[in-house]
């Protein structure tokens, strides 16, 4: 089991960034955990505020391509992981801009693992590792059977997909060429607090409490399997310190919904939480021209996280759910 003293967590005011953080600086007094984070639209110091004035947290504003500064923060800290979350992920935004998405997701991800193998390379790099955050969208589309294992091939089909996987790519190739000791995860989607409102859950809940109407791409037939971000934030604690070197796991919620039974569920809590007769809302649903390369359906298999260290889902969707409409709406500002 790995034990470590100083990390860097980029993109850690994002929303799985701050969850992780909040674990971490809760779970581990003694670690030190240093925050370097753009605040672009989806960042947010708000997100870490419950968590901002403790002793072994230090925020610094600051892009991860920015190669000075960043190999600047590892000789002044000299980390002994990074916890790699910074990118752009938004689907729509990829299709729209895809120039930022390979900046930030390959580029960006190219000056960090730079500047840990220029600082780590003389010292062994034992005891040292780079944690690639990545998803299962890298994995393209699957049919109505089958999950997504470590080993499935890569075939992402947007902007967005296609970034990660490009870095996902470049991590392991430093693994094999220079020996940097790392190790990746694919996650499913995620849902909770903090989350920026574009992404489905928050809009959704957002639109429902304004009884605007609820966009659905398609016919609402594509599944995606559902993640509670505080699950996550537990599995990437545990692939830290145990996970093997070099090695992919895939974290997944077990937990598939097309997103039209999504919506439905979604509008019988906002509806009940908000005094209205349940499932009122549903009126407002709106079915929409389907996205560009908009992929059916995404499943994980996390077998491998469960079985090799011990990982499971502790939270069911509609506890998660509830725990996050509330959440949104006593944080509507």
């Amino acid at each position: 089991m790995r034990h470590f003293n100083k990390i860097l967590v980029t993109g850690g005011a994002g929303f799985i960034g701050s969850h992780v953080i909040r674990h971490l600086i809760n779970s581990y007094p003694s670690l030190e955990v240093v925050n370097i984070d753009a605040l672009t639209y989806a960042g947010n110091l708000d997100n870490l505020s419950d968590v901002s004035t403790s002793n072994n947290y230090t925020f610094v504003k600051g892009n991860i391509c920015d190669k000075d500064l960043v190999n600047q923060l590892f000789t002044e800290h000299n980390f002994d992981a990074v916890i790699h979350l910074a990118a752009e992920s938004h689907v729509d935004r990829s299709i729209e801009n895809p120039m930022t998405f390979l900046e930030t997701n390959c580029m960006g991800t190219a000056v960090l693992l730079n500047a840990a193998l220029d600082t780590w390379k003389d010292n062994g790099m034992e005891g040292k590792l780079f944690y690639h955050i990545s998803t299962d969208e890298v994995y393209g589309s699957l049919g109505e059977e089958g999950l997504f294992t470590e080993s499935t091939a890569y075939d992402p089909r947007s902007p967005y997909s296609a970034s990660k996987a490009s870095s996902d790519h470049i991590v392991r190739a430093y693994h094999h060429t220079y020996g940097l000791p790392i190790v990746i995860s694919n996650c499913s989607n995620n849902y909770g607090s903090h989350q920026y409102p574009e992404k489905l859950i928050p809009l959704m809940i957002g639109n429902i409490v304004a009884e605007k109407p609820l966009p659905i791409y398609g016919e609402g037939i594509n599944v995606r399997d559902w993640l509670f971000v505080e699950d996550h934030a537990r599995a990437i604690d545990l692939i830290l310190s145990k996970g093997e070197n070099g090695e992919t796991y895939n974290i997944g919620g077990l937990n598939e919904w097309r997103n039209i039974d999504l919506i439905k569920l979604l509008i019988k809590i906002v509806d009940s939480e908000l005094g209205r007769e349940e499932g009122s809302s549903e009126n407002l649903i709106s079915f929409v021209k389907d996205r560009a390369g908009h992929d059916l359906r995404y499943a994980i298999d996390a077998s491998k996280l469960c079985n090799e260290l011990g990982w499971k889902p502790t939270v069911t969707f509609e506890e998660g759910l509830l725990k996050t409409v509330k959440w949104y709406l006593a944080n509507r500002s």
